[in-house]
């Protein structure tokens, strides 16, 4: 697959697309009072789903390198789009060999096959958390992200901020140095995971499909159901066609300081049960808490504090090197600290992996993946971190790998 090239020439930064975007002026930056740019030093950027988290999504891929907004593509505009900076079909965006770096902010059912093609179109993607809709999809991103070569992050950042903290840092050295020979930690996070807020309508009307919306496109791969107006906007979320609820919404940008501080950024947990009220099969809806256990024994627990009672076991305080007997306390004191994580920005820059690339950033909703999973079936799961599949549960299986409509396919 041929690369296409990283900096916007000459020719493309000055000629017409850009300039005619809807609502975006591009003017040199001398006249906002910065240096000039050279072209060379310019990247064309594109944003794929324009509504509420488009511009912040757009705006995270901007930080730290000059990029020139070139094109815009949403399923919202089937009566407005121009062809040349408006689309409504993200593949004839990524065909323009102008583009290098592209914003993904719709909603997650199509984050996967989105950020796949725009990698192998040869663009860097910045993605919209959650990551994917299921785990499969993950996994097919990471392994995308190294076929291609290609720059991935997605947009949560708090493993940044956790990188720079002293004790995450010395928690991380004791977890990596294989040095502690059982983890009894256990991390319990309470509340704010809008599991109400998100929860889905059930037999919900059907309405007419708006003249602007391109509602099979939205649906994409995910069933085609009837149009309701809570299936689109920032309430999709209370579906499982197209997202995981609270938990998928908001459960990313906790978890990813938690993944890297605990050194779980290549594995996930093995035993994962759900305290929750049996589960619908299109509304995500209330429940209680979810422990999830890895194989050294830490484990993670999501209590919803919202309904069902309360996680009884209390917050453990934490690691520290009185964990570790004294030679092994030798050995961890004399491990070098981490390079700092990279911003997306000099990812795109060195070449190599941003802080939150794809295999990390898969690892960390595959926790919340398999949350939702135990949720919807109802009973204990155990799942193989290295064959990611669930063991011996053939009904929870196929929520790991969820069937695409066709011609959608990973």
């Amino acid at each position: 697959m041929k690369h296409y090239p990283r900096r916007v020439t000459r020719r493309h930064f000055l000629t017409g697309s850009a300039a005619s975007l809807a609502g975006i002026s591009i003017v040199p930056r001398r006249v906002l009072g910065a240096p000039d740019v050279p072209p060379s030093e310019t990247l064309g950027g594109a944003l794929i789903g324009v509504g509420g988290r488009g511009p912040g999504t757009y705006s995270e891929l901007s930080k730290g390198h000059h990029v020139v907004k070139l094109a815009e593509c949403d399923v919202k505009w089937l009566s407005n789009a121009d062809n040349k900076t408006r689309y409504t079909d993200f593949r004839r965006l990524l065909e323009r060999k102008d583009i290098d770096v592209v914003a993904i902010a719709t909603p997650p059912h199509w984050h996967a096959l989105i950020s796949i093609a725009a990698m192998e179109a040869g663009k860097d993607v910045l993605c919209e958390k959650p990551m994917t809709r299921f785990i499969a999809e993950g996994r097919a991103v990471a392994n995308a992200e190294k076929r291609y070569g290609r720059i991935f992050q997605v947009g949560t950042f708090g493993r940044f901020n956790a990188s720079r903290d002293p004790k995450n840092i010395l928690t991380r050295k004791i977890m990596k140095s294989g040095l502690l020979r059982k983890c009894e930690a256990v991390i319990i996070k309470r509340g704010d995971l809008k599991v109400k807020e998100w929860s889905g309508l059930v037999n919900a009307k059907p309405h007419p499909v708006p003249p602007h919306l391109d509602w099979d496109m939205y649906c994409g791969p995910s069933p085609l159901k009837p149009f309701h107006p809570h299936r689109h906007g920032g309430t999709h979320r209370g579906y499982w066609d197209y997202e995981g609820g609270g938990l998928c919404d908001m459960g990313q940008h906790y978890l990813d300081p938690f993944t890297w501080t605990w050194g779980k950024d290549d594995t996930a947990p093995v035993e994962i049960e759900a305290h929750a009220a049996p589960a619908h099969p299109e509304a995500c809806g209330m429940w209680g808490w979810v422990e999830l256990k890895y194989a050294d024994g830490f484990t993670l627990v999501f209590d919803s504090n919202e309904w069902g009672p309360l996680y009884s076991r209390n917050k453990y305080r934490g690691l520290s090197l009185e964990d570790l007997d004294e030679e092994s306390r030798k050995k961890v004191q004399a491990m070098p600290d981490e390079a700092p994580l990279r911003t997306f920005a000099e990812a795109v820059k060195t070449r190599q992996p941003a802080g939150g690339n794809a295999e990390a950033a898969h690892r960390t909703v595959t926790i919340l993946h398999l949350a939702n999973i135990a949720i919807r079936i109802g009973r204990k799961i155990k799942f193989d971190p290295v064959k990611e599949v669930i063991v011996g549960d053939e009904e929870a299986n196929r929520l790991v790998n969820v069937p695409m409509r066709a011609p959608w396919h990973l």
